[in-house]
């Protein structure tokens, strides 16, 4: 019995329970109840018959009241002071953790709090634009008075992101910023400065996106990816290779093992100091310190004369994880790097088994038999593990992200071994750049064309239909999900002679083509269907009919992309084609999406109002709309058109004084289903489209300026009568969507549906 994996388990499910479930006051209770339960067991299960069933008991039931105790110990630690200063202002003094950032609104600083008397608390300080800011350097002291709040919200929702990381307070200081430079840069921040000096220097020596996709390789800082890219990888199924993780570690503990040869003292002399380096370099995330964990006790097994064993070192690197910060378990990475090293550790030994079995290799007498072999192994390696890892984390990353990557195992095929050696090559690149920069230079000139090949891949399989699909609105892929995992946990317990992969893969690989068919069938069919797209604070609006796609506007502050949410759309009906593209005004929360539409898809057409010449964002959607080829619509007068089985009126601007008011209006019909969208026009330019518009009884009104009082008049709700309201809506500071308004759609009979509370919200016609 693994009695380090018996305690392991359970401690860490308590801790899950703890951060998610319980409060800090029914924690030390759960512990107490635990630990009475595990008491009773054991009693009941006592006689030398039963001692395993005993001792099984007595580790769970330890595990659990562990967890409980340490996870109340830890809060009232190290969470009491960020709770006591939590509302108020304070001055206090602080040591920067880690490089300033520039963010939107001046500069952002991870740091570590001194409250007197109390413990350190990690926190995040924002101050006003100061460039001088960004010029601190991890140990240099600051003076400072701020206003604390609790790290546990993002966009108003409450969250564990923050405190996953042991981040527990946010501060915004005030101008009188004390700074105190301290020199040199102190031992213990000293992997922040080698990262820095790596990133810099593989600036220096890659460019373009093969410069982020090298700085994510080797550090583990996306910031140098283009949120265009990094999509891509996401869709592709690929976030993982630029989220260091056991694959990296291993990626290096083979390369020094290739170096050292066979003694195995030697190879554990060598790699674990090169393993731990690693981990301070990356900054010790969850993923590379299990994976680093592992790792080195597996080395020290055999270097000590001991078998090693990989469940015992995953429940080892568990506990330090979690015993070190109980709340790491929220964190995504963390759930996801473990889900899948028990994927592959399920799966991998049968999967290896079925592959060798019917690849029968002939044994390697000469080197290019044996190259061969190596490479067919290395390749089969990938396909194992991909599928091992994706088994158990898809239910997760639907949960987390909401969609599912169906391009993942072609794309880690064709991918991963290009990324092995990118890896193997650029990280010697950059360690020798930053002192002997010509050979730095020469292994940067070998590992380059890989770092375009992968691009180059990811960019052209992220633009497939079916790449990616979206879990939102496709029951037909919760049904699939759901049959896949029902056909696996019946594969996984047959103990038949005859146990055979193929029937079952052959299942799930017809259903799941049966499923994207007919979910591409229910948004492309006949009729008119209308999509208000949950992109946040913002609006974008799809509508399709007949095969034939319209998107009214692309902007949005939702933690996706609104183009890509537009695009994913438009490729779950198998379609690669946007047919047109109105932007009713050219302001952030309508039109900051555009660019990554553009790279995503085909657009045919773009509709814009012919007012605010000088509008940044709109010469720069102009210039885009050029250099794809697209038609460019400048609307001065009414416009109507056909697309699909339907017929779209787009309103010329009606009002003056602002981009608002000078905005377009949109109306798609099909038969007597009508659906109008109004952008941000307030009420005087509602009464202008009232008597001028011609308005039909709609059935479907996208409430104006997401749901603002001065919009959605009660003479548009007079004149249209709408039997449907939907509100683009998300976390602001405007007090979006007013009571005043919904008050008025609901008087007017409206159903009303907010994407902030329900989602995307489609609607279709009847014929």
């Amino acid at each position: 019995m693994r009695k380090l994996c018996a305690f392991a388990v359970p401690f860490a499910a308590a801790v899950l329970a703890s951060a998610c479930l319980l409060p800090q006051s029914a924690r030390l209770p759960a512990a107490l109840l635990c630990a009475l339960a595990g008491m009773v067991f054991c009693l009941a299960l006592w006689g030398k018959e039963r001692q395993d069933g005993r001792l099984r008991s007595a580790l769970l039931a330890l595990g659990l009241t562990v967890g409980f105790a340490w996870s109340w110990g830890y809060d009232a630690v190290f969470f009491a002071p960020a709770r006591a200063l939590a509302g108020q202002t304070a001055s206090l003094t602080a040591t920067v953790a880690d490089w300033p950032e520039a963010t939107r609104y001046g500069v952002s600083a991870k740091v570590l709090l001194h409250p007197p008397g109390a413990p350190d608390v990690r926190s995040i300080l924002y101050f006003d634009s100061d460039e001088a800011l960004l010029q601190l350097k991890p140990g240099d002291r600051l003076s400072f008075t701020a206003e604390f709040r609790l790290a546990d919200t993002i966009a108003g929702e409450k969250t564990g992101y923050y405190r996953a990381k042991g981040v527990y307070l946010l501060g915004y200081c005030d101008k009188n910023v004390e700074m105190t430079p301290i020199g040199a840069v102190p031992p213990r921040f000293w992997p922040r400065l080698w990262a820095r000096t790596l990133q810099e220097t593989v600036g220096t020596l890659f460019s373009g996106e093969t410069a982020g996709l090298v700085a994510a390789l080797t550090t583990g800082d996306k910031d140098a990816l283009s949120g265009g890219f990094y999509s891509a990888l996401k869709r592709c199924g690929l976030a993982h290779v630029v989220a260091v993780s056991g694959m990296h570690v291993g990626m290096l503990v083979l390369l020094f093992t290739a170096l050292t040869g066979k003694n195995r003292r030697r190879r554990a002399r060598v790699c674990i100091p090169v393993v731990l380096a690693f981990m301070a370099l990356t900054g010790f995330p969850p993923s590379v310190v299990r994976a680093g964990v592992m790792q080195i006790l597996l080395l020290l097994g055999p270097a000590l004369g001991r078998e090693g064993d990989t469940p015992t070192a995953l429940s080892f690197a568990l506990l330090l994880l979690l015993l070190q910060n109980p709340n790491a378990v929220m964190d995504v990475g963390f759930q996801l790097s473990f889900l899948s090293v028990a994927g592959i550790l399920t799966l991998g030994r049968q999967m290896t088994a079925w592959f060798e079995k019917r690849l029968r290799l002939k044994p390697g007498r000469t080197l290019p038999r044996r190259v061969f072999n190596r490479a067919v192994r290395f390749l089969t390696g990938c396909i194992v593990m991909t599928l091992g890892a994706v088994a158990f984390t898809t239910p997760l990353t639907v949960y987390y992200f909401g969609g599912i990557s169906l391009i993942a195992p072609i794309a880690n095929l064709l991918t991963l071994w290009a990324v092995t050696m990118l890896f193997l090559l650029a990280l010697p690149a950059a360690v020798l750049g930053t002192f002997l920069p010509p050979l730095g230079l020469l292994l940067a000139g070998i590992a380059a064309p890989l770092g375009r090949y992968i691009v180059w891949v990811v960019t052209k399989l992220a633009r497939l239909p079916f790449a990616s699909a979206s879990a939102s609105g496709n029951p037909y892929l919760m049904l699939w999900l759901g049959f896949a995992y029902a056909v696996l946990m019946l594969w996984l317990i047959w103990r038949g002679e005859k146990k055979r992969a193929v029937l079952p893969v052959c299942s799930c690989a017809v259903t799941l083509a049966a499923a994207l068919l007919l979910n591409a069938l229910s948004l492309s069919g006949g009729g008119l269907a209308v999509s208000v797209l949950d992109v946040g604070q913002g609006q974008s609006v799809l509508f399709t009919s007949a095969g034939a796609t319209v998107l009214v506007d692309c902007g949005g502050t939702g933690p996706s992309d609104p183009g890509d949410m537009a695009a994913d759309a438009v490729q779950a009906m198998g379609k690669s084609r946007l047919d047109l593209l109105v932007l009713t005004h050219c302001h952030a929360d309508h039109a900051c999406g555009v660019a990554r539409l553009f790279s995503r898809l085909e657009v045919g057409a773009l509709a814009v109002p012919d007012v605010e010449e000088d509008e940044p964002l709109r010469e720069e959607i102009l210039a885009l709309a050029r250099a794809a080829g697209t038609e460019i619509l400048l609307i001065r007068d009414d416009a109507r058109m056909t697309f699909g089985e339907s017929s779209l009126t787009v309103y010329a601007p009606l009002g003056d004084g602002g981009a608002n008011e000078e905005g377009l209006s949109v109306l798609a019909t099909h038969g007597d289903f009508d659906v109008l969208v109004t952008g941000d026009m307030n009420a005087a330019v509602e009464k202008r489209l009232v008597k001028y518009g011609c308005l039909p009884d709609i059935e479907v009104l996208v409430a104006g300026h997401h749901g603002s009082a001065a919009s959605t008049s009660e003479e548009l709700l007079l004149a249209a009568k709408p039997e449907y309201a939907i509100i683009s809506v998300g976390y602001n500071s405007y007090g979006h969507p007013s009571i005043a308004a919904m008050e008025r759609m609901a008087a007017a009979g409206c159903r009303i549906y907010r994407t902030d509370w329900m989602g995307t919200v489609t609607i279709k016609s009847e014929t």
